[in-house]
């Protein structure tokens, strides 16, 4: 293991002192282990060009292999260094939920749990699915996962919101109809679109309507930024845009909300949930933080 990661990080710095500093060992350290397992393997992982290194063709194929190894087995570790511990809570979240709702008020918790440690992992959304190495999380859906038992955090409701300054550029943006003038700020894949502005068009009475033109961002996070920075127009969803509505970072430009089909459910792996720690955050989430968000 340590001859793999000396060199995953020699291969990612292309140096081997930049690799010894981050490893904490000696430039002549990380190449003894280099050397090591070029001799195991009886391969050359890397060679020199002009005083540059480069991988070689078999060490571009074997770092590859090697960093899902370590990957493996951070994760193992990190799952049997934490999992059976009940003074830490390892807590799953949405990017965007845990910025925009869980962090803001997550202090309250901790001020009546001050000997619980929190950690905190961001699920990607639409991820292939694997075993969860939490101890509770916060996903949404519509409340189906196998396994698992789904608290839901109220109703959602889907939304245009911007920044106060686009109003105040454009002050007669007051209908549905002037969002064809604007620039639109989508989620998801332009080949696939998951977000809901088609079905929020077809709620405000223009299906179809065209845009001006359109931001794509892979992740709603990065989109809710991008509004606020003033570059267009994002659906918003009511339980991660309130905090910012209430800042006056961003605004309701009209009043046509659409209900959605699905929403934030706090998500508890069936062989947890009757753990103590788990049950204080259920509890904690399921009355101080609903009301916060809902």
């Amino acid at each position: 293991m340590r001859a793999l990661q000396a060199f995953e990080a020699a291969a990612r710095h292309l140096n081997f002192t930049r690799a010894a500093v981050e490893l904490n060992l000696t430039q002549t350290a990380i190449s003894h282990q280099i050397r090591n397992l070029e001799e195991t393997l009886d391969i050359q992982l890397f060679s020199r060009d002009g005083g540059r290194l480069r991988l070689t063709a078999a060490g571009e194929q074997y770092v590859a292999a090697a960093r899902l190894v370590i990957s493996e087995i951070s994760l193992a570790t990190d799952r049997a260094s934490h999992e059976q511990r009940d003074d830490t809570l390892t807590i799953g979240c949405l990017g965007t939920f845990e910025i925009k709702s869980l962090l803001p008020h997550i202090s309250e918790f901790q001020e009546k749990h001050p000997d619980l440690s929190l950690r905190f992992k961001t699920i990607i959304p639409n991820a292939p699915p694997a075993r969860p190495d939490y101890d509770v999380s916060i996903q949404y859906g519509v409340g189906d996962w196998p396994g698992m038992t789904a608290y839901k955090l109220g109703e959602e409701e889907v939304f245009p919101v911007c920044s106060p300054r686009l109003l105040e550029k454009d002050p007669d943006l007051t209908a549905p109809a002037d969002l064809a003038r604007h620039t639109i700020i989508r989620t998801g894949s332009p080949l696939l679109v998951r977000d809901d502005w088609p079905f929020w068009l077809d709620r405000a009475g223009v299906p179809g309507l065209a845009f001006a033109r359109e931001i794509t961002c892979d992740l709603l996070y990065p989109a809710f930024q991008a509004a606020i920075e003033g570059l267009g127009i994002v659906m918003g969803r009511s339980a991660v845009v309130r905090h910012d509505i209430s800042r006056g970072l961003l605004v309701e430009p009209f009043s046509i909300r659409l209900h959605s089909p699905s929403a934030y459910y706090l998500v508890v792996p069936q062989a947890r949930e009757n753990l103590a720690k788990v049950e204080v955050f259920r509890d904690w989430v399921l009355n101080a933080l609903l009301r916060k968000i809902a």
